[in-house]
């Protein structure tokens, strides 16, 4: 029987598993089936706390929905720092290492702003084309690789098809990449929809596609932070960063990690 905690960040789902005694293996199945809506828990993803390997406070290990490690995830950082201080007492600002780097994060309330990772790979109007229809897209690596897509009104796209189809073409193979959609709504307010790659359907948030959104926002309309993003869940997180040209530093994302109940269930 194992016990975990379930969160929510901006309504992207997560089980939470204390794995500090080094205990809990799961294999790609067993991911799969608490992540199942019908047959297990139900969420997006899993974290595992672990014990550090280096200096950080904690270490953060995090699986996508079909059961493949990936290497961060914003949205699930949040709910990580909250569920650290409530199983491990850790408070005011902690770090936690990831595949992408180390992480800090800040709790204030039930709110968290995380210290993110300084973004590599920024390419902006790469021509690309998918289903006989060519775009120009642009890209952005923030822990995770991140297509954006601006379009006029992104309540008119069909975010599953179109991006399935993106996060599938060839120019990122072999580990593909997650697709967002952004709309302008203001000059510093953007609207995004979010295709996420191992969930392989959209999601209510996706905390490392707010930063690549905002950020490919800043790049492009010269928008300076914090940049106000909302999401499919509801939510409106705050990307804050500083910007020289299109580099990018101190990059910030803020919003609310919830729990939603506990239990214990047979793998």
């Amino acid at each position: 029987m194992l016990r975990f905690t379930k969160m929510n960040g901006a309504g992207n789902d997560f089980v939470l598993i204390d794995n500090r005694a080094g205990e809990v293996h799961l294999n790609r199945n067993q991911v799969a089936h608490l992540c199942d809506r019908h047959r297990g828990i139900g969420a997006d993803g899993v974290l595992l706390l672990e014990k550090p390997s280096n200096r950080a406070d904690f270490r953060m290990r995090y699986f996508n929905a079909d059961g493949g490690e990936a290497e961060m995830c914003g949205n699930g950082a949040r709910c990580f720092a909250r569920f650290a201080n409530k199983v491990a007492g850790a408070e005011g600002k902690i770090s936690f290492e990831t595949p992408a780097g180390v992480i800090s994060a800040e709790l204030i309330g039930d709110l968290v702003t995380l210290q993110m990772t300084e973004p590599t790979d920024l390419r902006l109007g790469v021509p690309l084309r998918v289903a006989n229809k060519d775009r120009a897209i642009h890209f952005v690596n923030t822990g995770v690789p991140h297509v954006v897509v601006p379009v006029p009104q992104v309540d008119d796209v069909d975010v599953k098809k179109e991006g399935e189809a993106v996060r599938q073409h060839e120019m990122f193979s072999p580990k593909g990449a997650n697709v967002n959609f952004v709309e302008k709504r203001g000059a510093n307010k953007i609207a995004v929809r979010t295709y996420e790659r191992g969930v392989e359907d959209e999601t209510l948030a996706c905390g490392t596609g707010v930063v690549a959104s905002a950020l490919i926002f800043a790049a492009t309309e010269g928008a300076h932070g914090p940049i106000g993003v909302l999401v499919r869940g509801g939510s409106e997180l705050q990307v804050g960063f500083e910007k020289t040209g299109t580099e990018f530093k101190n990059v910030t994302l803020t919003g609310p990690a919830e729990f939603v109940f506990e239990g214990t269930i047979e793998v």
